[in-house]
Order: structure tokens, then C-alpha cells, then sequence
């Protein structure tokens, strides 16, 4: 009996090694709600998130909002990749190069890695102007490729290539 365990807890180790990461399109502010609805009809799905400070007329307040507005993470197999638009708010899969966009497991653990610890790093790229190709050489996105979009007096905008998005930097204080 706890071979049969073992052997079932192997094969479902083994077939999430072999199930490619992909970025799926959802309804705008649906992202939590796909993400939620895929993981009960047994999709692995992750919509990594951030808090972030609101500002209301009569309060402010702290919420959970996504790092990728209208994008979630999926984990399936490829036969199975359709399984995702039995749930509303799905739109379709993110191309890149006119393929579905694969997502490196390494990639979902560096994204899963900063979300953990968001005060740890510290990105500073002072010397770079618009349209640089930089490789980031700290935190979690070590040895990733970017081009920088934008420069300003508080945060950077980069492109992560091997992601295909957009990423925001704010500077810190000092």
C-alpha cells in the first residue's frame, strides 16, 4: 500500500516536470477569479500578486492586486491546454513569436522568489539610458535579459525579454 502511495506521489512529481508553464490572457481585473476557478477543476494555475497602497477620497488601504494586469501563469500538459477556457474570464493564450509562450519553471520560481521577500532587493541602473540591452545581474531575476523602455526621476520601466513583459522598477529612498 504505501508503495502504490509512493509510486502515484512519483508520477505526479514527474508529470509536473513535464508540463510546460504558459501565460494565458484573461478579462481585465478577472485574474484572480480564473486563477482561483482553474485551481478547483484541477489546473495549476498562479497569478502572482503584489499590495500596493490605494487611495480612496475619504481613506487609503492596503489590497492585493496582480503583477500582470490581465495575465495568469497555467501549468498543463499540451493536449490539455484547452481545458483552460472551460472557465470564464480565459480569453487566450499569450504568442510570442508566433508560438504560445512558454515560461521557464526557473522563470515562475524567480517571480515566486522576489513576491517573497519584496524589500530584499534593490535595483539600481543610474547609468542607462533608454534602449540600453542589459543582463540583470542580482535578485531574482539573475541572468535575464531586459531592455530598458523608460527612465524616470522615481522608477524604470523594463522589458524582460525571455518573459516577453514589462516590468516596473521603482527606485527606492535612500
Amino acid at each position: 500500500m504505501l508503495e502504490e502511495v509512493l509510486e502515484n506521489k512519483e508520477s505526479l512529481e514527474n508529470k509536473h516536470k513535464t508540463m510546460n508553464w504558459y501565460v494565458v490572457y484573461t478579462k481585465p481585473k478577472w485574474e484572480k477569479k480564473v486563477a482561483e476557478r482553474l485551481n478547483e477543476i484541477g489546473v495549476v494555475a498562479y497569478c502572482p500578486q503584489i499590495t500596493k497602497v490605494s487611495q480612496w477620497s475619504d481613506r487609503k488601504k492596503i489590497i492585493s492586486v496582480p503583477l500582470f494586469n490581465s495575465y495568469i501563469f497555467v501549468q498543463v500538459e499540451e493536449k490539455e491546454r484547452n481545458r483552460i477556457f472551460e472557465v470564464t474570464g480565459a480569453v487566450r493564450y499569450l504568442f510570442w513569436l508566433g508560438k504560445v509562450a512558454v515560461v521557464k519553471d526557473s522563470e515562475i520560481e524567480a517571480i515566486k522568489e522576489w513576491l517573497s521577500v519584496p524589500d530584499t532587493f534593490e535595483v539600481t541602473l543610474d547609468q542607462w539610458k533608454k534602449g540600453d540591452k542589459i543582463v540583470l545581474e542580482s535578485g531574482p531575476f539573475v541572468s535575464q535579459s531586459a531592455v530598458i523602455q523608460e527612465v524616470k526621476q522615481n522608477h524604470y520601466i523594463l522589458i524582460l525579454e525571455s518573459l516577453g513583459c514589462v516590468l516596473k522598477v521603482n527606485k527606492k529612498e535612500l
